[in-house]
């Protein structure tokens, strides 16, 4: 068996193990985020971008910003102030409503030689709402451009003409597999088709778009089911490798319960507004994860409860310079206009949950949350007029 091979079954064997210690899926905490002491620094890099949904770190220092109304832009450097340019490309395809358009970025591992990055797009022809895709692009030398390589790497992924939940984060699995969320586009039936894209997360090649080894259902005759991780989900907009294996996702509720879930390989998280396919309409009055209709359903390691936060990207804090943050799973919060810092047992229970004072309601609404290779965090606002790129590091 390939090295690659090896790796790719040994993270899905370990996702699939990553219950509570007996067995038993985790019962979600609902403990309401505690405030902290004053610890954090926080520095405006660059501002007026227009809902930038995703930050992706190159190997010279500068930085791709995805703005959801359809633009490209390169952060020349990660000290505050830093010049903030454009990146011409032909983006005129990008379906901008609503929740729709120019969503989430990843730049390939070897991007110091193939230029490449990839991004997740809600696309339209002609003004009809066609899918969310992803697409692949080739960063031009000076930066100052970008043009598409090949066909677009997966199409498919549902879309709603209001750009109502449309998920979609792409990030990179510790073995090298692309990760990327899928919103239901609000249909009904959408997360429990486990013969359609949408309402899941999805585990694939990224250099070739085909399913990834070791994915739970690479024998169906589907080949959509066979891209499948996990199923069951609302609308993910944060998903984070854990360092040693565990991925945990960041999913919206409807007027309650937002979740953090520890993703398991092939398993249901028990969205189902259709009521079992009985209904043509999104009854939003089920639950999250709806035991009663899927008893083997696995629940949340922490809900919102009421309010909800609408709780966004995700990331891990590592290194020794966090301090007492150090492992910590970091979650913007949009409505919430907030960041929550997740404390997590080895099992991926929550333990606490933090809201450091400089990152609560001082910034409006947070969006995407990567961390970069010098360590700090790199948050960015999501107001809709000049939004900010904000560096956090620990005091």
């Amino acid at each position: 068996m390939r090295a690659c091979q090896v790796a790719a079954l040994a993270l899905v064997t370990l996702l699939a193990a990553c219950g509570a210690p007996d067995g038993a899926p985790p019962s979600p905490s609902t403990r309401a985020p505690d405030p902290v002491p004053s610890t954090l620094r926080v520095e405006v890099l660059g501002r007026g971008l227009e809902h930038p949904w995703d930050v992706g770190f190159l190997p010279d220092g500068t930085a791709l910003i995805a703005q959801r109304p359809g633009r490209l832009a390169l952060l020349a450097d990660t000290s505050p102030g830093a010049q903030i340019r454009p990146v011409r490309a032909d983006l005129d395809d990008v379906l901008a409503e609503g929740e729709g358009g120019l969503l989430g970025l990843v730049v390939h591992p070897d991007f110091a030689d193939s230029r490449r990055f990839v991004t997740c797009q809600a696309h339209q022809e002609d003004g009809r709402a066609v899918d969310v895709r992803l697409v692949t692009w080739r960063l031009a030398d000076d930066g100052g451009s970008a043009e598409r390589v090949g066909k677009p790497l997966l199409t498919g992924l549902p879309v709603n003409t209001s750009g109502r939940h449309s998920g979609c984060r792409p990030t990179l699995a510790e073995d090298g597999s692309l990760l990327v969320t899928t919103g239901d586009a609000a249909d009904p039936r959408a997360a429990q088709d486990r013969a359609g894209l949408g309402g899941k997360v999805l585990r694939m090649d990224l250099r070739t778009g085909e399913p990834a080894p070791g994915n739970p259902f690479l024998g169906a005759p589907n080949p959509v089911e066979r891209l499948i991780f996990s199923y069951g989900h609302r609308n993910p907009q944060g998903i984070a490798p854990r360092p040693g294996g565990q991925v945990f996702a960041a999913e919206h509720g409807p007027d309650s319960d937002d979740e953090i879930n520890l993703l398991r390989a092939g398993e249901n998280y028990g969205w189902d507004p259709s009521r079992g396919g009985r209904s043509d309409t999104y009854d939003e009055s089920v639950p999250m994860t709806d035991l009663r209709r899927f008893p083997d359903a696995v629940p949340a390691v922490w809900s919102s409860g009421r309010p909800t936060e609408a709780v966004c990207a995700a990331t891990f804090l590592t290194g020794p310079r966090w301090g007492r943050f150090d492992g910590m799973l970091a979650v913007t919060a949009l409505k919430g206009s907030k960041l929550l810092l997740f404390g997590l047992d080895p099992d991926g229970a929550v333990r606490d949950v933090l809201v450091p004072p400089e990152l609560d309601g001082l910034h409006g609404r947070l969006r995407a949350a990567r961390q970069g290779p010098d360590g700090a965090l790199y948050i960015t606002t999501s107001n809709g007029t000049d939004d900010r790129i904000l560096r956090i590091t620990s005091a």
